[in-house]
């Protein structure tokens, strides 16, 4: 995937400034899906432009461009959806942080996986408050599909979270704990 799918993904929508889509990412899709700033959406914007994906449909105050998904933008798009799934780039801090727990003592790490499970519940909270305010004020364009998307982060952090509850539980039972995260280190 690159930062061209996730703009031409997004105006294909709805056309959109550059200042807006920065404000997608910003909001929602770079906490859930890709990051990127203000400082790589415009440039990347400049050169969809000159590929013919996007076309700059309106021009405001202080050079503010309204973009939209071309043809080409459409069909480019289409292709990348429709090609088969393969092995991403992965960077993920959370999950290399889960494979590298073992550094920590077991008191420690159900200390961090505590976390996991309320940061999981946290994000659920708020995914469960956009679906809500998007049910009573659906953005023109989405439709089920947006739907789709917001109930995978929500299954994908309701899985997290029960897998950090029997994590937690699974570390108690290896230390010989009742429950608590009181119990002594183990010795290496």
């Amino acid at each position: 995937m690159s930062l061209s799918h996730a703009l031409l993904g997004l105006l294909a929508i709805e056309p959109a400034s550059g200042y807006e889509l920065s404000k997608e990412f910003e909001r929602d899709l770079g906490r859930y899906a890709w990051q990127a700033g203000h400082t790589s959406v415009y440039p990347e914007l400049i050169r969809m432009a000159e590929q013919g994906l996007v076309e700059v449909t309106h021009e405001g105050a202080r050079r503010s461009r309204t973009y939209a998904v071309t043809d080409k933008g459409r069909e480019e798009l289409r292709e990348w959806l429709l090609s088969p799934w393969g092995q991403g780039v992965v960077r993920n801090e959370q999950v290399l942080r889960l494979f590298l727990l073992e550094a920590l003592e077991p008191n420690e790490t159900v200390t961090a996986l505590r976390d996991v499970v309320e940061h999981a519940e946290g994000r659920m909270s708020e995914l469960r408050a956009l679906r809500e305010k998007r049910d009573v004020e659906p953005p023109e364009g989405l439709d089920v599909l947006g739907q789709l998307a917001s109930e995978y982060g929500l299954r994908q952090y309701q899985a997290l979270r029960d897998w950090a509850l029997w994590a937690i539980e699974h570390v108690n039972k290896r230390q010989g704990s009742t429950g608590d995260d009181s119990g002594s280190p183990r010795q290496r």
